[in-house]
């Protein structure tokens, strides 16, 4: 017996009325009422937003992983998080076509019972590696989903890269059909890079073991300087890392957006060479 004329019968006997499907609501395609806002940053916009910026063409979207995490005695827990807010905004203005995620902040962090790495600090937050790419792998299939062509996979944290790179590797395979790729692009994650560029424009560190350099602590400042705790580091005279001098803090900031700009040229500069190896 179908199951129509089951409902139906069971209306009749019972006398309830049977439910009907209810409309998509609102309608996908209402016309935006208000002008959109100008960002690049998913979590930012509206859906209207979105769906009118994939239509005018942004059919990328950057899905980026930091972390929760110790940063030594200056910098926030937020550290990979609040660089990525900086990077991942250059990266996209770049391409031109491309929207930001919600930023992933959740990553592997060592093992949680009994600890390990930076487990052992408190204001971590760790999964394990199994959840983050189960995480990772679910978000870039909403982003299918909802019909973005590119999905770019970038890390802040060394811990981040494997897991990253095998997502792209097996969504790139189980979607066959060639509607979105995953590109993991391993040249973001270039703190190496940008040491040695530092160091041929006169700013070089000597590591005094922290969790914490130089080129960090620039991009964070453009960002929020309560993040690396300026105000209270100068109040200690404490407002310096790696032998390297933070004041004035204007030309730290100047020299956060060239590190930003070079990370993001790399990364842009590995993504096109990527799309055009297909």
């Amino acid at each position: 017996m179908r199951p129509a004329l089951v409902v139906s019968l069971c209306a009749a006997i019972f006398g309830f009325q049977a439910s009907k499907p209810s409309p998509v609501s609102p309608d996908p395609k209402s016309p935006r009422p208000i002008a959109a806002v100008d960002t690049v940053f998913i979590e930012d916009m509206t859906w209207m937003e979105v769906r009118d910026a994939k239509a005018a063409g942004k059919n990328t979207v950057i899905v980026a992983t930091g972390g929760v995490e110790q940063n030594g005695p200056y910098l926030v827990a937020g550290k990979h998080n609040i660089v990525l807010r900086a990077t991942t905004e250059a990266i996209a203005r770049k391409l031109g076509n491309a929207l930001v995620a919600p930023i992933v902040g959740f990553v592997p962090e060592g093992d949680i019972d009994p600890p390990t790495e930076h487990m052992k600090y408190p204001s971590t937050v760790g999964v394990s590696e199994d959840t983050f790419r189960r995480l990772v792998s679910d978000i870039c299939s909403c982003y299918r989903t909802h019909g973005f062509k590119h999905i770019i996979l970038i890390g802040d944290s060394g811990g981040n890269q494997a897991g990253m790179k095998a997502v792209a590797e097996q969504l790139n395979s189980k979607w066959g059909d060639g509607t979105s790729r995953v590109y993991y692009i391993a040249e973001y994650f270039n703190y190496p890079d940008v040491k040695t560029w530092l160091e041929t424009q006169g700013v070089k560190q000597q590591d005094e073991g922290l969790h914490d350099d130089f080129a960090i602590t620039s991009i964070m400042l453009t960002v929020d300087p309560s993040s690396v705790r300026m105000k209270e580091r100068v109040a200690a005279g404490k407002f310096h890392i790696n032998g390297v001098d933070l004041a004035p803090a204007d030309k730290t900031v100047a020299w956060g957006k060239k590190i930003i700009d070079f990370r993001a040229e790399a990364t842009v500069r590995a993504f096109r060479k990527a799309t055009k190896r297909e």
